[in-house]
């Protein structure tokens, strides 16, 4: 295999694993580090220096993985499939789409309870009182941002430092996921989480809000992801989900609860409000991304070849 194409038939393959496997039922190591990462929260975070506490725990969960991940992957057709495999193991595409279209058959069935409840899995907001758009537009709204937190970040990492990149990403990611909130516990602790992921996400987020564009309405995406993302409280989903929501010709964003408290959210997008049906819209936004980044990595190889 020449080595200019090793790592764009590795992205395909560990993005075909994800899309032909999902996530691994039992055994995931990301759940593992979910729990080392739990503990460790517990016990260092207290007392003083909570920002340089934060910094040195997300040090010591994150840069061991990757350094090993670097040093342990073999050369040749080994190497290869390590990579593929490490980059399945960060991908969560097809989870994703479960758990979209779940939200998306409740609905479609006239099942609102089942729906708000499959819906909080996927989202912070309460939902036990959404009605069937609030839900759709939750969904929605996960379904794009996800798609460069599940998808495109890891791959954009891998692309650039192979299995241990999308190492790096995938368990920065998730500890911005479990540290980053702006709240009394987390607001200094997790403070390093989550400028550490707002520096990790930052290319791939805007590479992703392209994608979307180039996936629908493309001159109203650039222009509201120019326009509304400035508004956003995050710098990386605003652009994702703006862009996404206009190429999809939706309006989202809007108030939602958090933790018991009403958030004035801005609008993202423009258009009509969303609805059921638009959920599998947004689900083949997301795969058609994907397959243009995979087109674009194997062309790219070829190119070098």
């Amino acid at each position: 295999m020449p080595a200019a194409l090793s790592l764009p038939l590795a992205a395909i393959a560990g993005a075909g694993l994800d899309r032909l496997l999902g996530e691994p039922r039992r055994w995931h190591p990301l759940v593992g580090f979910g729990a080392l990462a739990g503990r460790c929260e517990a016990a260092a975070n207290r007392g003083g220096w909570r920002r340089l506490r934060g910094l040195l725990a997300w040090s010591v969960l994150v840069l061991p993985p990757v350094a090993l991940a670097a040093w342990a992957i073999p050369t040749g057709l080994a190497g290869w499939a390590t990579n593929a495999i490490l980059l399945y193991l960060a991908l969560g595409g097809r989870s994703l789409g479960e758990h979209a279209k779940r939200v998306a058959t409740d609905l479609a069935n006239g099942d609102l309870a089942a729906a708000r409840e499959h819906v909080g899995w996927m989202v912070s907001r309460q939902t036990d009182d959404l009605d069937a758009g609030a839900v759709a537009a939750a969904c929605i709204e996960s379904t794009l941002e996800n798609g460069n937190d599940a998808v495109f970040g890891a791959l954009f990492w891998f692309a650039l430092l192979g299995g241990p990149g999308a190492v790096l990403f995938r368990l920065a990611n998730t500890l911005d996921a479990m540290w980053g909130y702006r709240n009394e516990r987390f607001a200094d602790f997790g403070w390093a989480a989550a400028r550490a992921d707002d520096v990790l996400n930052y290319v791939p987020a805007r590479l992703t809000a392209v994608s979307y564009a180039l996936g629908g309405r493309t001159r109203a995406a650039l222009r509201c992801w120019r326009e509304q993302a400035p508004r956003w409280k995050s710098p990386n989903a605003g652009p994702v989900m703006a862009a996404g929501a206009a190429s999809l010709g939706l309006v989202l964003g809007g108030a939602a609860i958090y933790h018991g408290r009403m958030e004035e959210r801005p609008q993202l997008g423009e258009g009509r409000p969303a609805g059921g049906a638009d959920i599998v819209r947004a689900l083949c936004l997301v795969r058609g991304s994907l397959l243009l980044w995979l087109a674009i990595l194997l062309a790219w190889g070829l190119a070098r070849a």
